[in-house]
Parts: C-alpha cells; sequence; structure tokens
C-alpha cells in the first residue's frame, strides 16, 4: 500500500488518477462537519461554493441548504449547529474548499472519504481493509483561500493528513511518499496538544475572531468518532 499527500483542488486532480481512495481533509470545518452530520444519520451532498444552483438542488433533493456562518438560517458550516439540529435527514453542504474538491472527485473512479481529526484513527483503519496489500490512499489537504481565490496552505489540513498517516502507518502500512512523509511529520510534533495547537493557528483564531470559538472546539476531538464518511452517487454516508 502506498500513501500521497497534496494540496487543494490542483494537488485532487493530480492524484486522483492514480489512487484506489482519496481521503479529503478540511478541518475547520468542513470534513468536521461531515463527520458530525454522519454521525448523526444525515447524509451530505458536498456542494461547489457560492453555486447560485445549491438553493433549488437542496429543494429538489428533499434536503435541508446549509448556509454560510453568519446567514440565517438553522444549519451552517459550523459543526456545532449541525449537531444540535433537529430533523434533518438530507443535507446540502456548500464550502470554498472541502466540500468543492470533494464535488470535483465524485467524478474519478477512486473511492472518496472525508476526514478529519475526530475520525482520522477510524479512517485510516477503514482505508487499510479495503486496500489489502495493494492500492494507493491520496489525501488532499484543502486548505484555504487568499483573496485572490490562490490556496493558502493551512497548517490544520497538514496535521489532520498527518494524523491519518500516523494511524495507518501503526496498523502496518509504511510505503508513504516524501509528501506523506512530510504530513506525518508535522502531526506527530503537535499530538498530544492538538486542541492548543488549533487554537493557536491562523485559521483557528478567525474563527474565534469571528465568534465560533465552539467549531474549533469540536474540530479538536480527536478520535470522538468511529465514522467513516464514504462519497456514493454525490453524497456522503457514514460507513
Amino acid at each position: 500500500m502506498r500513501g500521497t499527500f497534496d494540496w487543494g483542488p490542483a494537488g485532487a486532480r493530480s492524484l486522483a488518477p492514480a489512487a484506489t481512495v482519496i481521503a479529503v481533509v478540511d478541518v475547520l470545518s468542513f470534513t468536521t462537519a461531515l463527520t458530525v452530520a454522519v454521525e448523526r444519520g444525515i447524509a451530505v451532498r458536498p456542494y461547489p461554493w457560492r453555486d447560485g444552483t445549491a438553493a433549488r438542488f437542496a429543494r429538489d433533493n428533499n434536503a435541508t441548504l446549509a448556509v454560510g456562518r453568519t446567514q440565517p438560517g438553522p444549519v451552517s458550516l459550523s459543526p456545532a449547529t449541525i449537531r444540535t439540529s433537529v430533523g434533518i435527514e438530507r443535507l446540502v453542504l456548500p464550502s470554498p474548499n472541502g466540500a468543492t474538491i470533494s464535488a470535483l472527485l465524485a467524478g474519478y473512479d477512486a473511492t472518496v472519504i472525508g476526514v478529519s481529526l475526530r475520525n482520522a484513527a477510524a479512517a485510516a483503519a477503514w482505508t487499510r481493509t479495503r486496500l489489502g496489500d495493494g492500492g494507493t490512499v491520496a489525501v488532499i489537504a484543502s486548505g484555504e483561500r487568499w483573496p485572490d481565490g490562490s490556496l493558502r496552505p493551512a497548517v490544520e489540513d497538514l496535521w489532520g493528513a498527518g494524523s491519518f498517516f500516523h494511524h495507518w502507518v501503526r496498523g502496518g502500512a509504511a510505503d508513504l511518499s516524501p509528501e506523506a512523509e512530510s504530513a506525518l511529520a508535522a502531526y506527530e510534533k503537535v499530538s498530544g496538544n492538538v486542541g492548543e495547537a488549533l487554537r493557536a493557528c491562523v485559521s483557528g483564531i478567525e474563527l474565534r475572531d469571528h465568534g465560533f470559538p465552539q467549531d474549533v472546539d469540536v474540530a479538536a476531538e480527536e478520535g470522538a468518532t468511529t465514522a467513516v464518511p464514504v462519497l456514493t452517487d454525490g453524497w456522503y454516508h457514514g460507513s
């Protein structure tokens, strides 16, 4: 088994053709929100950001549309709102990074899963079982965006990817690309103190400053769930 690693939509396009499993990582906050949703039995449709068709798609599919964090609505990209939601079975969840990359990857043959710090251990075990002695897992750190739309590498996604590789290697898989090894090393530098590191990183500070410290707290729940979101026919379902 081989593990590879890259960043953003371009990295996803580069690694996807050779991958058996693709793990999308967006710790703050798409894949964290995703794990909260699927452990509550909610199917999640990852939707490209600011696509004007999202509301119509949600209506046509008897689903709830998650709004932006600062917009009025019962559910948003904030994992905390999903955790306290009631009566939702299908959720259309747009985001500029993890959801957009997930939607892009739906067109490839590889199996796509969502990974955060909350489920990295479970996702690594799930992937080992399905790959057996062969195959390649590509881990994509979603990152954030600069104002001009270009990729801003986000250290929390590097840690999330590294956490996945940490648990994968502990289970006996050890063939990592140099990029994957670097992600693993970055995670092991902060392991045991991930919550404090998340609160101190740029994305964590941004969320706190905008009034969403609870979303950082949820993201820091390392190993809290065994739910593994798997993308099937365009929707993530828990496995």
